[in-house]
């Protein structure tokens, strides 16, 4: 599908789509084409119908995996293909939101304190202490670190969107001593072996498995987790809601209030309306 892959990344990249976005919906489309062996012009919605249910039921596959392979088919039947019909009736799956499993702040500091590498090591300390997504920190060039007005400058996060994420003194004394010790060479803070690259996520995620296998700490860790963590914990300490939406790079509050959901230390300070009847009650004789 060389002709029509190359017009289906050039429809892609002009509707602004990331690079990592662009890569599955591409990814997808070459798989279905794989499957059937035949060009998507001679398939139609039958067809498109029997492939997901192979991939729910011969491969297993979940929610979240199956909507993103309707996401690639149904932009390349709507716009690459112009052919809306044959994915009109494609419904999205229903995705579970289980609640998230959030580390305590001395969970948080045993897994850091365990980390030995000194990129991975500030890249989680950026995760945590900004709010950042791990290709977000991972891409932090030299000058997005403005000390004077104690902010981040993050380009070009979630949807293309830029941000200013919060700057910490601590996590800006950790970044000076890093600078100072290792002197990256610029323009990223965090560069790669491969001259010009960034550090890429997968040695952060790697570098961050080791360290929990050896922290002692039992819950389930990624470096997404102390974004959710950093969410979290602001919330708890008193940090109004949109401004953590804001910190997050949320377009929409709905996606930030989950974390009210996961605020142990909300719900336990909650008052509960027995309370306030509790002299009301007759004793039981």
């Amino acid at each position: 599908m060389g002709e029509l892959r190359d017009r289906m990344d050039g429809d892609l990249r002009l509707r602004g789509l990331a690079e990592v976005t662009r890569s599955e919906y591409l990814r997808s489309v070459h798989q279905f084409v794989a499957y059937y062996r035949r060009s998507p012009l001679d398939l139609g919605a039958e067809d498109i119908r029997a492939y997901l249910l192979h991939l729910v039921q011969n491969l297993h596959f979940s929610p979240a995996n199956l909507k993103m392979r309707i996401a690639a088919l149904k932009f390349l039947y709507n716009v690459t293909l112009n052919r809306p019909e044959v994915v009109e009736r494609i419904a999205y799956p229903k995705v579970p939101r289980p609640l998230l499993d959030i580390p305590s702040p001395g969970e948080v500091a045993k897994v850091l304190s365990t980390m030995r590498s000194p990129k991975p090591r500030m890249v989680l300390f950026c995760a945590y202490g900004a709010g950042l997504r791990v290709s977000e920190a991972c891409g932090l060039c030299v000058g997005d670190i403005d000390s004077k007005r104690m902010v981040i400058h993050v380009r070009s996060g979630k949807g293309g969107r830029d941000r200013y994420a919060i700057l910490s003194p601590v996590l800006l004394d950790s970044l000076r001593a890093y600078y100072r010790a290792e002197s990256p060479e610029k323009p990223y803070l965090f560069p790669s072996t491969v001259p010009g690259k960034p550090l890429p996520v997968e040695g952060v995620q790697t570098a961050l498995r080791i360290a929990l296998a050896h922290s002692g700490v039992s819950k389930r860790i990624t470096p997404h987790t102390l974004r959710h963590a950093f969410a979290t914990h602001s919330l708890e300490a008193g940090t109004d809601l949109r401004v953590i939406q804001v910190l997050l790079g949320h377009a929409n509050i709905r996606t930030t209030v989950r974390y009210v959901h996961v605020s142990t230390r909300l719900i336990a300070s909650t008052p509960s309306p027995l309370d306030a009847i509790a002299k009301q009650i007759t004793a039981q004789p």
